[in-house]
């Protein structure tokens, strides 16, 4: 069983890749998650078996205060994690499980099978509780078997996140996505995704800023919506989400990619070697660490979310952009525990 975290794309999308491998090396999979996560691998994988899980519910404030809006959640969180548990229990007692992976799914681990745990986020940042929000990730990932770091052994992209004492195995850059030669067709992509409302709140920001520019702009909301998939808001193309190909066109097809810090974003746009503009989610510490830590090697440049302007866009002549070659590696020793 796979089981990605429904918060954002980027756990569902990071997971691609591993569900490839493990199919090419012949596993039978069951795929479980809930929300948007689900759809978007049912989209990917169509004829792989599903099961829902309980949505952790997490969801923003307009205050920015993530911290606190998670202290709110936990309860409901507790409650999914404990129920998640139990789903998997069952599983494994009429044998449909064998053994599990799990992306940030807390409650996605049994003492009678394998289990993996993956994370680039072994630091938790959350501000003065850092120590204690990484002390009880540290308590999770303890309970299962292993524990999978999507980067390098150099921690080029995670950098502090993955600072541990924890016995750990790297992936390697893993992204879906392949380098492509494709002529341009726009100026900038915009690509969003994670917890509303903050990301209604900057697809409202960014159309008015693009608005009646001459930029050619693309924008993916990275929302599965019943609306029309195609349309074109004051010159801004928009598409509500795109999957694996489509999506690997279009950003070989940009020159610059304007996202959320997402780690899986970061690691798609470093595998296809693309010029980057960075808006942090408000309020989540991850987001804006990474950004920071990126700006301060050269490689993009970012912006907080309330104070973006097209004009900011400029910085973008003083970074190199991820113009390293970075190859996605996953060791085929990498399911023996299975």
């Amino acid at each position: 069983m796979v089981a990605p975290l429904n918060w954002g794309l980027g756990h569902a999308t990071r997971c691609i890749p591993i569900i490839n491998a493990l199919l090419e090396a012949e596993f039978e999979l069951i795929i479980a998650s809930d929300g948007e996560a689900l759809t978007l691998l049912r989209k990917e994988f169509p004829k792989l078996c599903y099961i829902e899980l309980p949505s952790y519910g997490i969801r923003y404030g307009n205050n920015h205060q993530l911290k606190w809006q998670l202290f709110k959640c936990m309860p409901r969180i507790l409650s999914a994690v404990r129920k998640e548990k139990k789903q998997l229990a069952s599983l494994v007692q009429n044998g449909a499980v064998q053994g599990v992976i799990s992306d940030n799914r807390f409650g996605m681990y049994h003492p009678g099978i394998p289990s993996v745990y993956i994370t680039h986020q072994l630091t938790v940042l959350s501000g003065l509780t850092t120590w204690l929000s990484t002390y009880f990730h540290h308590r999770i990932i303890r309970k299962f078997n292993e524990c999978w770091v999507p980067d390098n052994s150099q921690k080029l992209f995670s950098g502090a996140l993955a600072n541990t004492s924890l016995n750990v195995k790297y992936l390697g850059v893993v992204s879906r996505l392949e380098k492509k030669n494709e002529n341009i067709s726009y100026d900038y992509l915009i690509v969003l995704s994670g917890p509303e409302p903050q990301r209604s709140i900057l697809e409202s920001q960014l159309i008015t800023e693009f608005s009646n520019t001459n930029y050619r702009v693309k924008l993916i909301r990275g929302i599965f919506s019943e609306e029309p998939i195609k349309t074109e808001v004051k010159g801004v193309e928009i598409i509500n989400y795109a999957l694996k190909e489509e999506l690997e066109r279009l950003i070989n097809a940009s020159e610059v990619v304007i996202a959320r810090s997402g780690y899986s974003t970061i690691l798609d746009l470093a595998k296809l070697r693309k010029r980057a503009f960075f808006i942090p989610t408000p309020g989540q510490y991850e987001q804006l660490y990474l950004a920071n830590h990126l700006q301060n090697k050269g490689i993009a440049p970012y912006i907080k979310q309330g104070e973006f302007t097209v004009k900011h866009l400029a910085q973008l002549a003083n970074y190199t952009g991820f113009n390293t070659q970075t190859v996605e590696h996953l060791s085929p020793t990498l399911f023996e525990l299975f």
